[in-house]
């Protein structure tokens, strides 16, 4: 009876939606979401009451103004935007939590444009005609990597898989088993081509593979030669592949096409700014490999996408196959990724410093050390409740690349005096505008690598609220 009686105390949904707070609330936010949560923080509470012992209900009380704040919260966090802008401090430059590359400042109007207006992503202006989507990028992608032909899909596994179903659907294709790799979510490259329509046959081992296992692999059913770019991982020590150029070599002596799958692909030596070597699409290019596929969202600094580089004869049976229409990219994509292949064709340096990615990989130490100070300054004046201190570490390329590039970075520290580590970890991100941090040596990392200078005062006024509620 007790719990009956407690139960018939609560206020109806009606009652409820009648306060004054909740229809301020409905003049702001639609009231089919305001009554859902309003009947489901009710229904909280009832279960709450039905699941307490019966020695624990005189502690019972039913707050009208915490129900109703509850009800506001919830209706609000509802229509919010799930996918928001967050601050990387994790000094993880690719970060594939956080969306890897960004996209440069330069290009924003040129995207927003494209969004907010029609376009003529499939009509051809000079004839009237309908066009082709993919002719608004092939002709700068050939520019720059000097290959015959160009095509350009959703993303590089689905490049991969477009390739391998065109060119060796129900047929053998060779691999060094050393290259077998996983790209990712459980994603491997047996996979992919399995569905495909591809049969792997793989070839050396682990550590080792020569070119005589490829020679010795080639048969009547061979269709291409694979050659995958491990650009997630090394295997360092006793170790053999064959270079692309003698997989080239063998492929054009037994009439057989060369694939490589770069992975990342990147359009600049990165080695002149310390960073390890990774080959650029146009060195694979002019070895005269057949066809090659890479990433636009990683080291290339795009949207994601998968570009497919080669010669014009595989491509031109590419745009044939069912899956290009399936593996498509979209006018936000195909404008993003134009305007960001435009400004390679800038100066090095403008070009460097207008590509995010790129310009966060090559961030120099005196740059860095200034900026920790610029941080550091603002965060001790305002924030006495923690100690903080700058230090020297090292940042990570992420996203699959270089894997065994370490960066050196400065980094602030953050030890709070009244709460634990973890605990600050955790209210910086769910703070407002999410604050990304890394934990080390019980200490919250801020790398500067990462940061924006516009952060700094979200940064500064999280810490500061987070201390103060």
């Amino acid at each position: 009876m007790k719990k009956k009686s407690i139960l018939s105390s609560l206020p109806s949904v009606d009652q409820l939606l009648n306060h004054e707070d909740i229809q301020k609330l409905i003049e702001e936010i639609p009231r089919t979401v305001v009554v859902n949560n309003t009947r489901s923080s009710l229904q909280s509470y009832r279960t709450e009451i039905l699941n307490m012992k019966d020695d624990d209900l005189a502690k019972i009380y039913i707050d009208i103004n915490k129900l109703i704040k509850n009800i506001v919260i919830e209706s609000k966090k509802f229509m919010a935007m799930n996918l928001r802008q967050v601050i990387n401090g994790t000094g993880v430059v690719l970060h594939t939590n956080l969306g890897r590359s960004l996209l440069s400042d330069e290009i924003k109007d040129q995207v927003w444009t494209v969004a907010s207006s029609y376009s003529n992503l499939e009509l051809d202006i000079a004839t009237g005609k309908r066009g082709s989507r993919y002719s608004h990028v092939v002709d700068i992608i050939k520019h720059i990597t000097g290959a015959e032909e160009a095509l350009v899909v959703n993303n590089n596994a689905a490049a991969v898989m477009l390739v391998l179903s065109t060119m060796a659907k129900d047929r053998e294709v060779v691999v060094s088993r050393g290259e077998l790799v996983e790209i990712g979510g459980a994603f491997r490259v047996p996979d992919v081509m399995e569905q495909s329509g591809a049969k792997l046959v793989d070839v050396g081992t682990t550590n080792k593979t020569h070119l005589w296992d490829y020679e010795k692999a080639i048969g009547e059913d061979t269709s291409a030669l694979l050659k995958v770019h491990t650009s997630n991982y090394k295997i360092l020590g006793f170790t053999k592949e064959v270079a692309l150029k003698d997989l080239v070599a063998l492929g054009n002596k037994s009439g057989i096409p060369v694939i490589e799958d770069l992975g990342s692909g990147v359009l600049v030596d990165l080695q002149k700014y310390g960073l390890t070597y990774e080959p650029t699409v146009q060195e694979s290019v002019a070895s005269g490999v057949d066809i090659v596929t890479f990433s636009g969202d990683k080291l290339l600094g795009g949207p994601q996408a998968g570009i497919i580089v080669g010669k014009k004869k595989w491509i031109d049976e590419m745009k044939k196959n069912p899956l290009t229409r399936a593996f498509r990219i979209d006018k936000l994509t195909m404008v993003a990724l134009e305007a960001t292949l435009k400004l390679y064709l800038l100066d090095e340096e403008k070009m460097i410093s207008s590509i995010p990615t790129l310009k966060m990989l090559t961030k120099s130490l005196d740059f860095l050390q200034d900026e920790a100070q610029k941080l550091y300054d603002i965060l001790l004046t305002n924030n006495s409740n923690f100690q903080l201190e700058i230090k020297d570490d090292f940042s990570q390329v992420g996203g699959g690349s270089l894997p065994l590039a370490k960066l050196p970075t400065k980094v602030i520290t953050v030890k709070p005096n009244s709460m634990s580590v973890s605990k600050l970890e955790e209210k910086l991100r769910t703070y407002t505008i999410p604050i990304i941090t890394r934990i080390q040596d019980d200490q919250i990392v801020l790398d500067l690598r990462t940061l924006k200078e516009a952060d700094y005062h979200i940064i500064n006024e999280g810490l500061r609220d987070i201390t103060t509620k």
